[in-house]
């Protein structure tokens, strides 16, 4: 077990150079404690001021389609669920969303759904156009899964902005234990590479906690991340959902969300990290407790209210209180509370691409 003190070396290295070996990264995780947490926080919270101050970027979640052709393991929507409530929302329906948020002060919606194929390149095309059309000065970001990298291209030179593909997990073996046998670790990778490629603010993350995850799977995704160097992270607890496979695993911990979140931020220190709904849902502090270890992103939903509880995803997925979109002057008193302001502004990322050592592994070639 390594020393207490040399751990604290090590977040003082990852500062410096921003990057640590995978031993390094597994002893970290493997060794942190309350302490060692709250001086990884103070950093990162120094890290995050000095790029985003004390901004707070609210997104305005749509949560547009939850059926999927998917059969993820963890996923409530998967598509074996016979007990899921399943909707599509029309163009009308989300325009009519985009219309709400807009006034309410949104100046980026997140499209998000499952991998849907009644929404054809067609259908996703002209919804793009149609919001860029009506709201010209708003980022538009997807997040609809694996596409062909010319359904990629087709909605970025559509307006589509920035896109979110969570690899989930880069060790492919743990990859295949977490979800069927038509998806795999590289594939996912692929897709990111493309988008990037492409032009895309591009979002990636993982599930903290997941069924069968170990530090190392932990520091491999730090590797990765640090190699895709995308424009935004987005990491949850790992939380059960009771009509899947996985309904009797542990769910993950708030406790070592936090600490990833406060390494992320060290890592890659003008990245877009995002308090998600998932700490909210694990925690009543969850999500002002992600601020404070370095997040600076909330997402709110602009969902209509009748529908938001059949994206369930996981059990017990907030989608009332400050979750939802209607209450941002509660969202806004309570980042008041802890010294943080929501702003009205489209959030780009501040975390452009840069040259990073090379490290094929964490690259497919």
């Amino acid at each position: 077990m390594p020393k207490p003190s040399s751990l604290y070396r090590l977040i003082d290295r990852l500062k410096e150079k921003r990057t640590l070996t995978k031993d390094q990264w597994v002893q970290l995780i493997s060794g942190r404690t309350p302490e060692l947490a709250e001086y990884l926080f103070s950093l990162a919270r120094e890290e995050r001021h000095l790029h985003y101050g004390h901004d707070v970027y609210i997104r305005g979640l749509i949560e547009f389609t939850n059926y999927c052709k998917n059969d993820c393991l963890y996923c409530g929507i998967r598509k074996s669920n016979r007990h899921a409530a399943r909707y599509r929302l029309s163009e009308d329906d989300i325009l009519f969303c985009c219309r709400m948020g807009y006034e309410l002060g949104f100046r980026t919606f997140v499209l998000q759904g499952g991998e849907d194929a009644y929404y054809t390149d067609d259908k996703m095309l002209h919804l793009i156009r149609s919001i860029k059309k009506l709201y010209p000065d708003c980022a538009l970001t997807l997040s609809i899964g694996e596409k062909s990298y010319d359904s990629y291209k087709k909605y970025f030179e559509a307006g589509a902005d920035r896109y979110l593909l969570r690899h989930e997990t880069f060790d492919s073996l743990h990859y295949s234990r977490l979800h069927p046998p038509s998806l795999t670790a590289f594939a996912r990778q692929e897709c990111l590479w493309s988008l990037k490629e492409i032009g895309y603010q591009v979002g990636t993350g993982f599930m903290v906690g997941s069924p069968y995850q170990t530090a190392e799977h932990l520091a491999e995704d730090m590797l990765f991340i640090r190699k895709l160097n995308p424009q935004m992270v987005g990491i949850g607890p790992f939380i059960v959902h009771h009509d899947t496979p996985f309904a009797n695993q542990t769910s993950g911990t708030l406790e070592l969300t936090l600490f990833m979140l406060g390494l992320l931020r060290l890592m890659l220190p003008k990245v877009l990290l995002p308090a998600t709904t998932a700490l909210g849902t694990i925690d009543p502090n969850g999500r002002k407790l992600g601020i404070l270890s370095g997040a600076n992103v909330v997402m709110p939903n602009l969902s209509p209210a009748h529908v938001r509880k059949d994206y369930s995803l996981y059990d017990n997925k907030l989608c009332t209180g400050m979750e939802a979109a209607e209450a941002r002057q509660s969202l806004e008193r309570l980042m008041e509370s802890i010294g943080y302001q929501i702003v009205t502004a489209r959030g780009d990322s501040l975390n452009l691409p840069s040259g990073h050592p090379d490290d094929s592994k964490y690259r497919p070639c």
